[in-house]
């Protein structure tokens, strides 16, 4: 569905944790007025950007709110201007033809770009080639393989120009000598859309590959667009190639030009108890509450929610959380739609799971690992960095075993003790 204007709540909050690495450190006060688009929390290292103002409005309340991850983090609450029409000033407008590749770097730190597919990285370090490296392809990620969101289908179809834009900021910093937008056959018409406007003055291509999930992974995708194999525990630069999402680069695109900062993203909100189901440009700091109110529920009947897709979205677990940069969707499920069981059995040994991970991981094996608290074993031996938390083995298995939220769990206290034995 077209994307539509989501309206603006009275009360947004807006947490300072809301992409990989050092939380921003908040720039304003209780009391004070903000205008739609001003910086109110600073970017508190490199892997660390800026936070935006969503909406124009005076600052209520500074604090600890909740997050999706189940704990507080610090965080800003504006009340909205009643009568404010909510433009976001111009800024200062950066040139990808006279502007440095630092220069565009650090005005994607400024803008508070981050991955929008979901893993809300910080986009400026993503894209800063180490030295020794070189990029010769530059890849598009227009895939969107779970189910139900259609966020950068619809930014596609819609956004082209901001695309084709952001990508010449992305061949500018990174050097590659071509880009190419990978696109599932199941969205042919965006393919179309994209390949008719495509600009003369850059080397890009759109490829159209077989629907398969999870083909929205890097790596997955870097395979199926050239054939390469990114090494275990590598990244795509290790093959020469950077990829960024498809919403990102609009993003970049549609920013840059006008010195903005991001305030807002396309959601696509669906289920089957979702009542106005479609896709919406919603400000960052929405609260869900707000948003489950704005859209209806079926018979007021909520059993499961997801932040995300059903596959890799984690489940929502307090409704008082708020809309963030890496939120690509919220998917409603009723009682009647979801089948619950509760009963995890011993595992058979049938392989499912072996034959469902898309990188030839042992699902199984990592299962009991996980159950025994053997992560240093999980890691060394049997490659749990690689997993990508894609979800297809705990969907496959028989015994109903949530291997993937064990995999979850296990990377999370494998890094803390790795960062304990460091201090």
């Amino acid at each position: 569905m077209p994307i539509r204007q989501f309206p603006f709540a009275t009360e947004l909050i807006i947490p300072m944790t809301q992409h990989i690495g050092a939380p921003a450190e908040i720039a304003v006060r209780e009391g004070q007025e903000v205008a739609r688009g001003q910086v109110i929390a600073k970017a508190t290292g490199y892997v660390s950007v800026p936070i935006h103002s969503p909406i124009s409005g005076v600052v209520t309340q500074i604090g600890y709110v909740p997050t999706i991850s189940g704990s507080k983090a610090q965080g800003v609450t504006i009340k909205a201007f009643p009568s404010s029409g909510q433009e976001v000033a111009e800024g200062y407008c950066i040139d990808y033809k006279t502007a440095t590749a630092d220069e565009i770097l650090q005005a994607i730190q400024d803008a508070g770009i981050v991955g929008l597919g979901g893993a809300a990285f910080p986009t400026h370090v993503k894209l800063k080639v180490p030295e020794g490296k070189v990029c010769d392809y530059l890849i598009i990620n227009g895939i969107e393989c779970e189910l139900f969101l259609t966020t950068d289908h619809r930014v596609m179809l819609e956004q082209g120009e901001d695309i084709y834009m952001g990508i010449r900021y992305l061949m500018k910093v990174t050097g590659a000598k071509a880009a190419i937008i990978g696109i599932e056959g199941n969205k042919q018409d965006a393919a179309d859309h994209l390949n008719k406007m495509k600009p003369d003055d850059i080397p890009v291509s759109v490829k159209v590959v077989p629907v398969k999930y999870p083909q929205g992974s890097e790596k997955m995708l870097i395979t199926a667009v050239l054939g390469k194999e990114v090494p275990s525990g590598g990244l795509p630069i290790d093959v020469n190639i950077v990829t960024v999402n498809i919403a990102t680069t609009a993003e970049m695109g549609r920013l840059l030009p006008h010195g903005r900062g991001i305030q807002e993203r396309v959601i696509t909100i669906s289920g089957p108890a979702v009542k106005k189901k479609g896709n919406y440009l919603i400000p960052i700091g929405t609260p869900l509450r707000f948003v489950l109110d704005h859209v209806g529920i079926v018979d007021d009947d909520i059993a499961e929610i997801y932040m995300g897709g059903p596959m890799m979205g984690p489940a929502v677990a307090d409704l008082d959380i708020s809309i963030t940069k890496g939120t690509s969707g919220i998917l409603v499920f009723g009682s009647k739609d979801v089948n619950h069981t509760d009963k995890i059995y011993p595992c058979i040994k049938c392989g499912a799971c072996v034959d469902a991970c898309p990188i030839s991981l042992n699902p199984s094996k990592l299962g009991i690992l996980a159950k025994f608290e053997s992560y240093d074993k999980m890691v060394t031996d049997f490659n749990l960095m690689d997993c990508f938390e894609c979800g297809s083995c705990s969907y496959v298995c028989p015994s109903h075993i949530p291997l993937v939220q064990y995999f979850r769990l296990s990377k999370s206290r494998y890094k803390r003790k790795q960062a304990l034995n460091q201090n």
